[in-house]
């Protein structure tokens, strides 16, 4: 199963992710999670990378397209994956179909995610992520059962800096102007799943797991 998950901030991705990665058992992949894996592991993909990243740059499509293509290739993403924040664009969409049709196999489904803007902001401001584990809680729709605490880890959670108004308003309409246009494009290729991202998290992975029929 390989997968493409869409959706502007705060929709709740992170939630989504994870369960699709726990019950399918494919490798969540992103790009921040390849860019910092590696720059760590200093791979000359990585290194380029870095060079972009400390100069405060955007990593080039053909960079990024080259250490995704490079992530496909391994091992754990031979039965499937689930591609997260990547692709942000048509560009790097049609970078894709060309690594996967190189690599004999195509895509399964698109997850389209869609939420009101107006909702984007109350959700983002309101998120916490677990600075051990990484998971993703919300003060009023996903609450931790202790308060600051992870359920899974008891690590500490926190409020990323970004997570304000200003910022996340900032961010959805980066995702309208860029990212957006994805849906068209998928929705052409015949394998868009829309999801009404307003319900309880629970019932979204449910439409989730029931449009992709397992």
């Amino acid at each position: 199963m390989r997968l493409i998950l869409l959706g502007p901030p705060g929709a709740g991705k992170g939630t989504q992710a994870a369960n699709i990665v726990d019950k399918y058992k494919i490798p969540h992949i992103s790009t921040g999670d390849i860019f910092r894996k590696n720059i760590k592991e200093g791979t000359e993909l990585g290194r380029k990378a870095k060079e972009y990243i400390d100069g405060g740059q955007l990593v080039p499509d053909s960079l990024t397209i080259a250490l995704v293509e490079d992530r496909l290739k391994q091992d754990d993403a031979t039965d499937g994956f689930l591609l997260d924040g990547f692709p942000r664009n048509i560009s790097q969409a049609e970078a894709l179909d060309t690594v996967l049709g190189n690599m004999d196999c195509k895509l399964s489904s698109v997850i389209n995610i869609s939420v009101d803007p107006s909702i984007l902001v109350e959700r983002a401001v309101g998120r916490r992520i677990c600075k051990n584990c990484g998971a993703t809680y919300h003060i009023a729709f996903n609450p931790s059962k202790v308060e600051s605490v992870c359920d899974k880890c008891s690590g500490e959670l926190y409020q990323r800096s970004d997570d304000n108004e200003e910022t996340v308003a900032s961010r959805i309409k980066v995702y309208s102007d860029e990212t957006a246009p994805l849906i068209d494009y998928y929705t052409d290729k015949g394998v868009i799943i829309n999801v009404d991202g307003q319900k309880d998290i629970n019932l979204v992975f449910e439409d989730i797991a029931s449009a992709l029929g397992r």
